[in-house]
């Protein structure tokens, strides 16, 4: 039996959640699953991924083989890097991912501006 680390989606249209979990390779995308491993939404800022490491490493000690999404989370969360250590391979821990901002936000924008006045008037305070 082929064993994957896949995601199944949860929710409605255009709020999808997903949950890592160990499923059977013929079994369909949300359909039934041998083990939960965790929680991604991709909605937040950052993303959150809460995925427990140690079931996450001990299915990749048994074979199970992770889909090119579920890779991404595994190495976003340390499993990845931790089951590669195991093995005696050197691998960096890597470190999460920045927040996204849109730079035409006006939010940004009024926050850049203040910043820059901020830095003006201690400028010109520290000449006087």
């Amino acid at each position: 039996m082929a064993v994957k680390i896949r995601l199944a989606q949860r929710g409605k249209k255009k709020t999808r959640t997903y949950r890592v979990v160990v499923a059977d390779a013929r079994s369909p995308r949300d359909g039934k699953f041998i083990e939960d491993l965790g929680f991604y939404n991709p909605h937040d800022n950052p993303s959150t991924v809460d995925i427990n490491v140690e079931q996450a490493v001990s299915w990749l000690d048994k074979g199970a083989q992770p889909s090119e999404r579920a890779k991404k989370l595994l190495e976003i969360s340390g499993a990845w890097a931790q089951w590669r250590a195991s093995k005696g391979d050197v691998v960096s821990i890597p470190k999460p991912p920045e927040s996204k901002v849109k730079s035409s936000s006006k939010a940004n924008n009024k926050k850049n501006e203040a910043e820059d006045e901020l830095a003006v008037n201690q400028k010109g305070s520290e000449e006087e």
